[in-house]
């Protein structure tokens, strides 16, 4: 009897932290999207234009709600002059902050909603904006790049 129960708290043991330890295969990818998406963040905010260009996607496509769409090249661009203020010290990010995120998961492509949350400084003035974004990420060569950004600005 006493074997019994041994060998019942073993198996309940071994299901319950193997339970704990399994992660599905969409959960670990959609948390490793969540940390490609944290770098890119900081690398924007940063203006890392290297670390940034290394996670979009060739076809890169970015969309601002009050512009039409742009491409890699022309977003790279822009990246390059806000860097330059960033470096000389016309802008200054104070936050950039991601909340309220959703992913929708799709074999090796995710649909990514959000709140983005800035504060920064131009020229000497305060900035403060809310923006609602979509983001479409893939997954090429087994690492998460963006392949396309829209917003929409809250405030």
């Amino acid at each position: 009897m006493k074997k019994h129960l041994f060998i019942q708290a073993i198996t309940f043991l071994i299901f319950l932290f193997g339970s704990i330890e399994m992660m599905t295969a969409q959960e670990k990818e959609e948390k490793t999207l969540l940390k490609a998406i944290e770098t890119f963040n900081q690398a924007f905010k940063e203006g890392n234009i290297e670390k940034l260009q290394s996670m979009i996607t060739e076809r890169y496509q970015h969309t601002n709600g009050s512009s039409k769409s742009i491409h890699r090249d022309t977003w790279l661009s822009y990246l390059r002059k806000r860097k330059k203020e960033i470096e000389t010290g016309t802008l200054v990010m104070h936050t950039y902050t991601m909340t309220e995120t959703e992913v929708q998961m799709y074999d090796d492509i995710a649909i990514v909603t959000a709140k983005i949350t800035t504060t920064s400084t131009k020229s000497g003035e305060l900035q403060e904006n809310e923006y609602r974004v979509t983001n479409i990420w893939v997954r090429e060569n087994n690492l998460w790049k963006r392949a396309a950004f829209h917003d929409g600005k809250i405030k």
